[in-house]
């Protein structure tokens, strides 16, 4: 099959056949298709769109591009967790260890940095040492003896979706539910896990702009985790302001750090509860979703959640110094704040505005091949529904050298939204779990 034959296919909005789909993912795995031509089919899809069958049928060659992880040997259900990307969202780093302590198997393959959002590995390299690159018995070994890991791709397991997934942050592709359901679920699927936690971000910082979208993604996923038996849900959660109040590598280490320790932010606290609680219900260490919470909520305050943390770190290689002093980790030292521009409460914080500030000073990618900087990034000093004088600091910047410095302060400025009058409070899920 010739590749500019399924593109041009694709293109006119005419479904692909399963050996057709198959042909473009061995393409992707062993080269033969470049990347232009990749890049061409992702745009496609993104203008063209999938049927359901297309989706599952690109989801299962992903899957098959490469081996399964084979975790038979660890005793209990094997349990993970996945977001959909939003911007401050280190809940991966909180909830893997809180599950862990209330002994759930939990093996987190995870990401970089997709577009404005940031990358769970990107967040961990922050840490000194830590290692995310590894094989598949250090993975096996490191959850007998911790519980839980957070490490990137093997490279034999779903390769098709490494290529793509580097190619879809540069050529915007990103949006588009048949990919992100085929590139979350193929490493999914090839984890070996039983069972799957989906947070689907809604809102102005996700991808999903409305809940019509996310859920149609969220039931997308769900749709594909239990036709390949895994057992799978999925919440929904909102995005519109940053998770938390800090975005950038090290400065969101520092903040999970606090929120396992007990001190963290109100939003995240309560939605990193929320989703080790579901992975606690779906491993079966619970019985009921209120019986759940409260081992969660346990392994929060005596801290046993932090000692998991500590625990991958130093398995993982990393310097356990920075848990017990995460003022250790190496910040950028530049500073700028961006005031109010007149007294009022702060009535929105545009995640995507902030996001894209944060990528502007280096914690982000404009291409596959730059470079993340862990030091820079940004501090909501005052969250929706807070009241502010006049001149009063909302955010703060840390920045290189002035690097990309003008960008950070004017898309952040423009991500300040004031008003005579506190916004409505609003829950952290949208809808029902799916």
């Amino acid at each position: 099959m010739r590749a500019v034959d399924i593109i041009r296919k694709k293109r006119d909005g005419i479904g692909l056949s399963r050996d057709e789909i198959d042909s473009f993912v061995t393409g992707a795995t062993d080269g033969s298709w470049p990347d232009y031509q990749i890049s061409a089919l992702l745009m496609a899809v993104v203008l063209r769109g999938m049927s359901d069958e297309e989706t599952a049928w690109l989801t299962d060659a992903m899957a098959r591009s490469g081996a399964r992880l084979d975790l038979a040997s660890l005793p209990g259900l094997k349990v993970d967790k996945h977001s959909t990307g939003g911007v401050g969202d280190k809940t991966s780093l909180v909830v893997a260890p809180l599950a862990a302590a209330c002994g759930v198997i939990v093996p987190m393959m995870s990401g970089r940095g997709l577009g404005h959002t940031g990358g769970t590995l990107d967040k961990l390299e922050a840490i000194p040492g830590f290692k995310v690159d590894t094989s598949a018995r250090e993975i096996v070994d490191a959850l007998a003896e911790v519980g839980c890991v957070i490490v990137g791709q093997t490279r034999d397991i779903a390769p098709a979706d490494r290529r793509l997934y580097r190619l879809r942050d540069v050529t915007a592709t990103v949006e588009s539910i048949p990919l992100i359901t085929a590139s979350i679920m193929s490493k999914k699927l090839a984890e070996g896990i039983d069972a799957l936690v989906l947070d689907v971000k809604v809102g102005r910082g996700a991808f999903m702009k409305t809940a019509p979208e996310a859920e149609q993604l969220a039931r997308a996923m769900v749709n594909a985790g239990q036709l390949a038996g895994v057992r799978t849900e999925a919440v929904m959660t909102r995005m519109d302001a940053p998770l938390g109040r800090a975005i950038g590598n090290a400065l969101e280490v520092v903040e999970s750090i606090e929120t396992l320790g007990g001190e963290g932010p109100p939003d995240l606290t309560a939605l990193s509860v929320l989703l080790a609680a579901r992975m606690v219900l779906l491993a079966r260490r619970a019985e009921t979703a209120a019986e759940a919470e409260r081992l969660v909520r346990r392994a929060l305050t005596s801290r046993e959640g932090l000692a998991k943390f500590r625990q991958m770190v130093a398995r993982q290689g990393g310097d356990v110094s920075v848990v017990d002093d995460p003022a250790r980790l190496a910040l950028a030292s530049g500073r700028e704040m961006v005031c109010a521009a007149r007294a009022g409460y702060v009535t929105g914080l545009d995640a995507m505005l902030i996001g894209r500030a944060a990528a502007a000073l280096g914690a982000g990618r404009a291409t596959a091949e730059d470079r993340i900087d862990h030091g820079v990034g940004i501090k909501v000093l005052a969250t929706p529904g807070a009241l502010v004088r006049a001149g009063e600091p909302i955010l703060e910047l840390y920045h290189r050298d002035s690097l990309g410095l003008r960008d950070g302060v004017d898309l952040a400025g423009q991500a300040i939204e004031l008003g005579a009058a506190p916004p409505a409070p609003q829950p952290i899920m949208v809808g029902e779990i799916v």
